[in-house]
């Protein structure tokens, strides 16, 4: 009989294809809302197998094209999403930290989204109780009347909140207009930056950093010169701001963070459409290439698409995508279509390492600035919808960034977000998997690798309204995996060793699938 652990190596081998690659962890939202960001764990594992007859769509996930990392999903903290949320940790602080924990906990393995970036207006914008910046004071041009508790207290203890809530959170501030004072109108609404301010106005922004750091908000990421540069609007707070006048900006800016302890904050470039990422962000970084880090992207005219034609004028910016809006009534599954094909897979496969949404919470779109007209006619919808006796309820757009959240937050404590790597879907049905691939790198690096899928299957009318599973297989490291995809996103994963462990001689076997477990055994490669 032959001894115990040569029986062992022998099963090791033997299972050293299913062992290696397993899928146990499935999250899901259907297009019939049957499932909400659900977890289907498995009761037995989806095995990947030696490759036979490709599904109707076949994945093909290719490691070794690697992009860039993905750091985190979300929406923006407006003073009036503020205000929503401290009324519902005063009315029912029980749904307020139910509600926190969903949506921004970041541990693995918890029934939450790890919703992990915030953005945050500087001063008012169209979703604030009344018009105001952190200097009101007409001709203050050293700052000396500067309060940073100009903004309402609520603003920063909800944003602390969350800030306990998820440690690994990304906070980006940026102002929808500069101080009245200081424009062509007088008045935070509309106009421009007067010529004679355009120098000192980085000294207010630096202000601004320093502000937000003496209240507590120690997970400061990222600051923006100005919100919308080429919008101009006199019912609500806006401004336009040549491109050169930005860039001067940046550039002392930049300056004095690097100079004041914020040498780790990105300075981020236009935060506008879509359709001009071919000018303004291009002849941005032509005039100021060392003040900022990158460009962010809003979704309200062209197509995401066009974030390529900044990426290939200049590759080693970052791209960040931190705003769209939902309106009231839209239809639900219509809008998860979209999302998911423009911002929660399509902007993060277009180079974006960031997908926002607009308010993280409001009431059926209120308040908003009284006298604004920036969601006339269709309120702006929010990512949760919270009512006045603190109830609540999570939209469309929580569900879709939720899905792709999963995908991509650490592994471990400390550890590396998810880098998007190349993938690729053939077959007779290829039309109907929109597909997002993404790996996660180990603290330890003797840990087993995460590669994530996040999936759309949007095969819903042929012949009419038809909503059909595809069944798909998923090609990996010359192994196959077969799954068949409901209409609705899907997010799965599985694990496999790293390249220093498949080059050695030996590698371990696991019984579980996090790759972190005790071992089974060895096999010999």
């Amino acid at each position: 009989m032959p001894s115990l652990s040569l029986t062992f190596l022998s099963l090791a081998l033997l299972l050293q294809p299913i062992a290696s690659q397993q899928i146990w962890d499935i999250w899901q939202t259907t297009w019939d809302r049957s499932k909400l960001f659900t977890s289907l764990a498995p009761s037995t594992p989806i095995n990947f197998v030696s490759p036979s007859v490709i599904g109707a769509a076949d994945i093909v996930v290719d490691e070794t094209q690697t992009f860039q990392s993905v750091w985190g999903f979300g929406g923006s903290l407006t003073d009036s999403s503020a205000l929503i949320l401290s009324n519902m940790k005063a009315t029912n602080a029980s749904n307020y930290n139910a509600l926190l924990k969903y949506m921004f906990s970041p541990t693995d393995g918890a029934n939450a989204a790890g919703l992990s970036y915030v953005r945050v207006p500087l001063g008012a914008s169209d979703f604030s109780a009344s018009e105001y910046s952190f200097d009101d004071t007409s001709g203050d041009t050293t700052f000396k009347n500067f309060n940073i508790g100009k903004a309402p207290s609520y603003l920063y203890s909800v944003l602390k909140d969350i800030q306990a809530v998820n440690p690994i959170l990304k906070v980006h501030i940026l102002p929808w207009s500069p101080p009245g004072w200081t424009k062509t109108t007088g008045s935070m609404n509309g106009g421009s930056l007067q010529s004679q301010y355009v120098s000192i106005y980085a000294n207010y922004l630096l202000k601004c950093l320093q502000g937000f750091k003496s209240e507590g908000i120690t997970s400061l990421y990222a600051i923006s010169i100005q919100n919308e540069p080429q919008n101009s609007q006199s019912s609500y707070p806006s401004a336009t701001m040549s491109v050169a006048v930005m860039a001067q900006i940046g550039i002392a800016l930049r300056s004095l963070m690097n100079s004041n302890g914020f040498s780790t904050v990105k300075l981020i470039g236009y935060e506008h459409n879509w359709d001009d990422a071919g000018a303004y962000p291009i002849q941005l970084m032509q005039a100021a290439p060392d003040a900022f880090d990158g460009v962010a992207f809003h979704c309200y005219a062209g197509s995401v698409s066009q974030q390529d034609t900044f990426h290939q004028a200049y590759p080693t910016k970052e791209i960040y995508f931190t705003e769209c809006s939902g309106t009231l009534g839209s239809d639900w599954w219509s809008d998860i279509k979209w999302y998911m094909d423009n911002i929660f897979i399509g902007a993060i496969t277009h180079n974006s390492h960031s997908g926002l949404m607009w308010n993280i919470a409001l009431d059926s779109g209120t308040p908003e600035l009284p006298g604004s007209t920036s969601c006339s006619g269709n309120q702006c919808r929010s990512i949760v919808q919270v009512n006045k006796d603190g109830s609540y309820s999570l939209n469309q757009e929580f569900y879709v960034m939720a899905q792709a959240s999963k995908a991509i937050i650490p592994k471990d404590v400390g550890g590396a977000w998810g880098k998007r790597i190349g993938v690729s879907v053939g077959g007779t049905l290829d039309w109907a998997l929109i597909v997002g691939a993404y790996v996660t790198t180990r603290v330890n690096p003797t840990d087993w690798l995460r590669y994530s899928l996040v999936v759309l299957n949007w095969d819903d009318s042929v012949g009419g309204w038809n909503p059909t599973p595809v069944q798909a297989t998923i090609e990996f490291q010359g192994m196959q995996a077969t799954y068949t995809f409901p209409v609705g996103v899907t997010t799965l994963w599985w694990y496999a060793p790293p390249e220093s462990l498949r080059a050695n001689a030996t590698v371990d076997i696991y019984a579980e699938t996090d790759g972190k477990q005790a071992p089974m055994g060895v096999f010999a490669q």
